[in-house]
């Protein structure tokens, strides 16, 4: 039987409502850890990997990931990784729990909007957006910026928790939930490039991401996310449904600028090179 990794040490707290922590592993990485009686509901770890492996085959940069292993002597140890409630302290259970690779270096969670022409993906939010549209993604997109030594960024998109209808799979969708904050981030494309996005979108295979599932704890798989992530597959195989989504998002982006949608192309070969060249 495969081993997981185990957490072997404690390092802090970190925001979030489901109340992650940073923690080190027996395979000698930092990992962001999410437990699975998380108060937010019992589908955010199958979200965080569903999301993960949505992505990655779109081919959006998202951090490595693993299923940890969390024991007794880690809890007993560390009651600062404890969640806080209401009624006290709750313990995390012991078993599987989701590690989500830490991102090493000078790393920038909000950006001024004078470093926004610095990230050099911006082009891949579109395509992020629209997968988000297509999960049921309940909350803002989030993402880090990792700064190179060029003083280039490069987005990197985190947190999948409020996927395919949140972390109870209950909730009613706004398209406009799930798009980044600062919509500063989207520049002015054409829709002729976002119907790149729509045609590349339409070109992937979605075969291999259910074996993954499949590999999954039997504890995440519950029948919603399950129910979700299938017709979240069939809206981005469903080449009409993109259309008309892509046309919304062009709108809602004009309206929240103030301006028609750019008609121009000269923005296509930095997206067909960003989209379909993009390596994980």
């Amino acid at each position: 039987m495969f081993a997981y990794p185990v957490l072997t040490d404690y390092l802090r707290k970190l925001r979030g409502g489901s109340q992650p922590v940073l923690a080190r592993a027996s395979d000698g990485e930092l990992y962001v850890v999410k437990f699975a009686n998380n108060l937010q509901g019992s589908n955010v770890l199958f979200n965080e990997c569903a999301g993960n492996l949505l992505y990655r085959t779109c081919g959006l940069p998202v951090p490595d990931w693993k299923i940890l292993t969390v024991d007794a002597s880690f809890l007993d140890r560390n009651p600062g990784c404890w969640m806080e409630t209401e009624n006290g302290r709750l313990r995390p259970e012991e078993g599987f729990c989701y590690g989500s690779r830490y991102l090493g270096g000078n790393v920038l969670e909000i950006l001024p909007g004078s470093s926004m022409n610095r990230v050099e993906n911006r082009v891949c939010f579109w395509l992020a957006w629209l997968v988000d549209i297509c999960a049921g993604h309940t909350d803002n997109r989030q993402a880090l910026f990792q700064e190179n030594d060029k003083g280039g960024l490069r987005a990197v998109f985190v947190d999948h928790g409020h996927l395919l209808g949140g972390p109870r799979g209950e909730q009613q969708v706004n398209d406009l939930a799930s798009r980044y904050l600062d919509t500063r981030i989207y520049e002015s494309v054409s829709l002729r490039s976002l119907q790149t996005v729509q045609r590349f979108v339409r070109t992937l295979d979605w075969k291999e991401l259910w074996p993954q599932v499949l590999d999954l704890p039997g504890d995440w798989r519950t029948d919603s996310a399950c129910q979700r992530l299938s017709m979240c597959i069939e809206r981005l195989s469903n080449d009409e449904l993109l259309g008309n989504i892509v046309n919304k998002m062009a709108r809602c982006q004009s309206q929240a600028h103030g301006r028609d949608f750019v008609h121009g192309q000269h923005l296509q070969k930095a997206l067909v090179g960003a989209v379909l060249c993009f390596g994980v």
